[in-house]
C-alpha cells in the first residue's frame, strides 16, 4: 500500500501544477512517480529540470534507459524497473536488451551504470579503465553519473513512498 500519496491535479501545490500540467502533455498522462514528487515543488521542479537537461547530453535515449534500468535493479525500485522497461521498449531495447541493462551485462553504458550505482560512486581504477577502453568519453561517464543520479532521486523516493505502479508489469 502507498506510504506517500499520489496527488491528484487539484490535491497538488499551486507550485506543481503547471509541472504536471505539462508532464500530462508530453506523456498522455500524469505517472504516479511524478505525483507523488508533486508533494515537494522544489523537488518536482528540479528532477524534471534536470532531467530536461540530461535529455540534451550525448547519451542517447536508448542509452539513458539503459542506464535508468541499471540503476533501478540495483536500488531496487520496481516502479521505476516497469517504467524504464516501458520507456526502454519505446526507444528500441528489446526484452532481452532490457533484461541484460537491469543486470550490467547489456553493454560498457549498463555495467558502468550498475558499478557506480552499487559502489556509490567508488568505481575503481580498473573499472574506470574497462569503461574508456570500452569507448565511454569523459563526458559520458559524467553523464551516466548524473543519470545514475537522477535515477538515485526517483528510486528512492519511490521505494519510501511505495508508489503504486501504473506502468505494464515487466518481463521477468
Amino acid at each position: 500500500m502507498t506510504r506517500l500519496a499520489a496527488l491528484t491535479l487539484d490535491q497538488a501545490p499551486a507550485a506543481s501544477r503547471a509541472q504536471l500540467e505539462a508532464v500530462q502533455k508530453g506523456l498522455g498522462f500524469v505517472p504516479n512517480a511524478f505525483k507523488t514528487l508533486a508533494h515537494a515543488p522544489a523537488a518536482l521542479n528540479g528532477y524534471l529540470a534536470f532531467s530536461q537537461a540530461l535529455g540534451k547530453a550525448s547519451l542517447s535515449a536508448a542509452e539513458r534507459e539503459i542506464v535508468a534500468l541499471a540503476t533501478s535493479d540495483t536500488n531496487g525500485c520496481d516502479y521505476c524497473l516497469a517504467a524504464h522497461s516501458f520507456f526502454g521498449g519505446k526507444v528500441g531495447l528489446s526484452a532481452e536488451d532490457i533484461r541484460q541493462a537491469r543486470t550490467g551485462d547489456l553493454d560498457a553504458v549498463a555495467a558502468f551504470a550498475r558499478q557506480v550505482t552499487e559502489s556509490r560512486g567508488q568505481v575503481s581504477d580498473a573499472q574506470l579503465q574497462a569503461a574508456r577502453s570500452a569507448g565511454l568519453s569523459d563526458a559520458k561517464l559524467v553523464e551516466i553519473v548524473a543519470q545514475v543520479t537522477l535515477l538515485t532521486l526517483t528510486n528512492y523516493l519511490n521505494n519510501v513512498a511505495d508508489t503504486d505502479i501504473d506502468f505494464p508489469p515487466i518481463a521477468e
